[in-house]
């Protein structure tokens, strides 16, 4: 019987505690777009000097990059031993050879495969501690993918020892070296989440499991040559029971593939996000935690072939935070039941709403329209997706579907929405001086910030209740802070009385050595983590406490403002405080949203003359302070999730900072 890895916390470890020193990978590849304009070594980055332009021809063969001679040093060697050269010139031609796209799992496993040595066992259960999962995944629908790419990696090694007397048949290790880095590989996310590449890692890792509700996260090292110097962590995790000892038969050893691996590679480090306890187990999530949980099975499955077992997917009825993100209701306009009362099919009503959603979204993101996007995505947040029910059924009455503003297709469409409105606004200014496209320009500044608080009001909202979402929070507070930033800035504003208003021009506004908010201790609580200081739990609550508490009343003095001009976002009554969700008052999303003031804007204020004046200029501190507090939550919980020297920490503390660089080990 195969035996269950997992690692346990050495010792009492406080939330925010890095649990590994930076380890390196095993084996690792860059995506294939990524050939051209990353280091294949470290994973940065390569100057503009260094991105040669290929023909777009037949002959042409991606090769690995470098950084710099040191990264060339380290890698190009094993990349030419171990035969990847011979793979990518064959599926350059022979496309066939491979037709299921990227070639980064071939390629790291061959690496793999070319450390082991020449008496491995055909198809070990494990090579170097690490599950294969072979017979697993063979069985089911990768199984093509599997034996096509074994094959491919078997012809490539036989080309590089110029034998012709084996067959492909023989490719059953190769086989199983494939299946371990489809089972062990993480996605390698450089500092904007843009994935690069794969990675895998020893057993410190690679033997952390799974939890919807894990109390762990991890972060990686890209650079070279290596960062600036800290205390390094010691390991302050461990395998569980003897599982080091009682590895079965046919086992590589533990130790096996380290000779390989230098001090190359994107490195990971382990981290707490929850308080661990003495033989606790440390867990991470395999998947997007925003998702509901039948999406997240899905995917566990698909993938690695389990169905997660963990305390948040066990819950019965579902976690608050489960029923929110799949919540969705209907009403029929042709009758007086209320919505509460109506049966509908939600997996049908969940199939439509995403095909829906997604095609929208690709408007922006595949087709570069975002006009279309955001006029397509707002009107079905406002108005629903109607059933349109075949004829023939016998009720005759035709649904309309509401998302719950929670659902996570709602949150996919606020991020999008965001992005889009902020694109659009920067077209129109470069491309226009005219009046009413700087007007509208504005409006637009305005949604996207909206769009951007509502998102980070949301999912904190969740993360009240389920507290491993502080990844996804750290980042939206940070994206809303920025956005709440840019629009207080911005020169459009003497467009409304025109008027040249002082705000803008102050940036020493900005530095956050000079801004300490008398109501809140956020700045005091970043100093404790620059000093490494452990933050306790208790500490952590109070600083989230005094924060939604002075984010809460500065939203109050803006939302008004910046939801002018747009229904859905005039109808969200509080972007931070979800109160108004209560369905003890309302039967579904849609009664929510029409019960509420039914106006667009909220609060309509005009300006005019000198009280025009102050007023704009009392609402743009009010966005600059909200703006601020947001981007110190969000390098609060960056600290957290990352440590104080992540590249979102510094992303936060460079743009509040307001210069490019600091004399800190950021950089």
């Amino acid at each position: 019987m195969e035996m269950e890895m997992e690692m346990r916390g050495e010792e009492e470890i406080e939330l925010g505690q890095d649990l590994t020193p930076p380890l390196p990978p095993l084996s690792f590849a860059l995506h294939d777009s990524f050939l051209s304009s990353h280091c294949s070594s470290c994973f940065s980055p390569l100057p503009p000097l260094h991105t040669p332009t290929f023909p777009n021809n037949s002959h042409h063969v991606l090769l690995p990059l470098y950084c710099s001679p040191l990264c060339s040093a380290s890698d190009s060697p094993l990349h030419i031993s171990s035969a990847e050269p011979r793979l990518l010139r064959l599926l350059q031609s022979h496309p066939s050879t491979y037709p299921h796209g990227d070639s980064s799992d071939l390629r790291a496993a061959l690496r793999l495969l070319h450390s082991l040595p020449a008496t491995s066992p055909p198809a070990p259960h494990r090579i170097s501690g690490l599950l294969t999962n072979r017979l697993r995944l063979i069985d089911h629908d990768d199984d093509l993918r599997i034996r096509d790419g074994a094959r491919a990696m078997f012809l490539a090694r036989t080309m590089r020892d110029a034998q012709d007397d084996v067959a492909p048949d023989d490719a059953v290790l190769e086989e199983a070296v494939l299946c371990l880095v489809l089972t062990n590989a993480v996605e390698v996310q450089d500092n904007t989440g843009r994935t690069l590449g794969i990675s895998v890692y020893d057993s410190c890792f690679s033997w952390i499991n799974h939890s919807c509700s894990p109390n762990a996260c991890y972060r990686f090292l890209l650079s070279s040559p290596p960062p600036p110097q800290w205390p390094e962590t010691p390991l302050r995790i461990v395998p569980a029971g003897q599982a080091t000892s009682q590895i079965e038969s046919g086992v590589c050893s533990k130790n096996l593939l380290t000779k390989e691996c230098g001090k190359y590679g994107p490195r990971v480090i382990v981290r707490s996000i929850k308080r661990i306890n003495r033989g606790e187990e440390v867990t991470i999530t395999y998947t997007d935690l925003l998702q509901p949980k039948a999406m997240r099975q899905s995917e566990l499955w698909s993938r690695y072939r389990f169905m997660c077992s963990c305390k948040r997917c066990s819950a019965s009825p579902l976690t608050y935070v489960d029923l929110a993100l799949e919540d969705i209701s209907a009403v029929n306009f042709n009758s007086s039941r209320l919505s509460s009362d109506i049966s509908f099919n939600r997996d049908k009503a969940t199939e439509r709403l995403t095909g829906y959603i997604d095609d929208a979204i690709a408007d922006y993101l595949s087709i570069g329209n975002p006009e279309s996007s955001c006029e397509r995505l707002e009107q079905v947040l406002t108005q629903g997706l109607s059933d349109n029910q075949p004829e023939g059924n016998e009720d005759k009455s035709e649904l309309t579907y509401w998302l719950n503003p929670l659902h996570h297709l709602s949150l996919n469409a606020y991020t999008t929405l965001a992005s889009a409105y902020k694109i659009l606004a920067d077209d129109l200014v470069i491309s226009s001086a005219i009046d009413n496209h700087v007007m509208k320009a504005f409006g637009m500044s305005r949604m996207s910030a909206a769009y951007s608080l509502l998102l980070a009001g949301a999912t904190h909202h969740l993360f009240n209740s389920e507290s491993s979402l502080v990844v996804h929070v750290a980042n939206f507070w940070t994206i809303a802070g920025d956005s709440l930033l840019n629009l207080a800035k911005s020169k459009l504003w003497s467009e409304i009385v025109r008027w040249d208003l002082p705000v803008s021009d102050n940036l020493e506004l900005y530095h956050i050595a000079k801004y300490k908010c008398p109501k809140c201790s956020l700045i005091d609580k970043l100093e404790t983590y620059s000093r490494h200081d452990p933050v306790t739990h208790a500490d952590f609550e109070h600083a989230s406490r005094e924060f939604l508490h002075c984010v809460t009343n500065l939203t109050q003095k803006v939302w008004y403002f910046l939801v002018q001009g747009c229904r859905y976002l005039g109808l969200c009554k509080n972007p931070i405080d979800f109160c108004w969700l209560d369905t003890s008052k309302y039967s579904s999303e849609y009664e929510v949203l029409t019960q509420s003031t039914g106006t667009n804007c909220g609060n309509k204020r005009s300006f005019s003359g000198r009280e025009a004046e102050e007023d704009t200029n009392q609402l743009r501190m009010y966005i600059l302070y909200l703006g601020v507090h947001c981007l110190l939550y969000g390098e609060y919980l960056a600290s957290t999730c990352y440590g104080r020297y992540s590249q979102l920490t510094c992303h936060v503390h460079n743009i509040l900072d307001g210069e490019e660089k600091l004399s800190n080990p950021c950089h």
